[in-house]
């Protein structure tokens, strides 16, 4: 009776779990997540040397950043203190600021198409057009029903990140997405991608509370290279020792398209960094 009784308790938990001891992973909890493929190279590691180091804004929490016709626009996070404001990068001379924190409004990613500044929120679903030309007001607002991280644009799409390992393809008239895309490394989903910036069709991206910008294929979401700023941090960041008072994460991705570099700062760092990428 004993060996029947054994017998019908493996049978029994045997068709409860028909795939015996093998764990299996709940995906449940992000519909929008593609399982991990197999196969994926590890990313390439990119190599940089720094070209310059100028002035930044130490007030700004600096959540989205990007260069038009020479002149560097960042979006600055916080609530109250934050801001849409632009200036000269090489002196960090602001020209223009325009405060629209309030005790519901933080900052986040910001990206330049069509002659008209993107602005996204964080958690308020609200985002923000300007005219380029002047920052005073914004032209109109639309919903973003997600989180507001980062924002980057590919000439036609607005490419938008929250909290999980997606982009997504935003119409920049609509507000519709239009695709979503996960982004995957060897190691699987890769989330908590934040600023963005779009150059030769690749997304460069911070990972938060990292020193890691990964490069990122648009059409696969395979992260196709990685370089780390650890030593960059050491000097203005707080991960590491080393940094100034009141600093916060590596945060702040632009690319200038003249000298074809990269500029790189953090939340109220006191130095934006020119690198050239190899």
């Amino acid at each position: 009776m004993k060996y029947i009784f054994t017998l019908f308790v493996v049978l029994f938990l045997a068709s409860c779990n028909p795939d015996g001891d093998k764990n299996i992973e709940n995906t449940d909890s992000d519909p929008l997540l593609k399982p991990v493929p197999s196969g994926i190279p590890s990313p390439k590691a990119i190599s940089y040397i720094i070209i310059s180091e100028f002035p930044h804004d130490t007030s700004s929490f600096t959540e989205g950043l990007e260069v038009h016709e020479g002149k560097l626009y960042e979006s600055g996070g916080e609530y109250i203190d934050s801001r849409l404001q632009f200036g000269n990068f090489k002196t960090g001379v602001i020209e223009k600021m325009h405060k629209m924190g309030t005790d519901k409004i933080f900052g986040e990613g910001l990206t330049v198409l069509n002659n008209k500044i993107y602005q996204l929120t964080y958690q308020t679903n609200i985002g923000y057009v300007y005219d380029v030309n002047n920052i005073d007001k914004p032209i109109k607002t639309f919903n973003w029903p997600h989180e507001g991280w980062g924002m980057t644009n590919n000439g036609a799409d607005l490419i938008i990140t929250t909290k999980e390992a997606n982009l997504y393809f935003v119409d920049p008239e609509t507000f519709k997405v239009k695709n979503t895309v996960a982004v995957l490394d060897d190691k699987g989903p890769v989330p908590e991608i934040n600023e963005l910036e779009y150059v030769d069709g690749f997304i460069y991206a911070n990972v938060w509370m990292t020193n890691r910008i990964v490069k990122i294929d648009p059409e696969s979401g395979h992260v196709v290279g990685e370089l780390f700023l650890n030593n960059i941090a050491a000097a203005d960041g707080r991960l590491l020792s080393g940094g100034h008072a009141n600093t916060d994460v590596l945060n702040g991705i632009a690319y200038d398209s003249v000298s074809e570099t990269f500029l790189i700062t953090g939340k109220r760092w006191p130095k934006l960094y020119q690198l050239r990428i190899e």
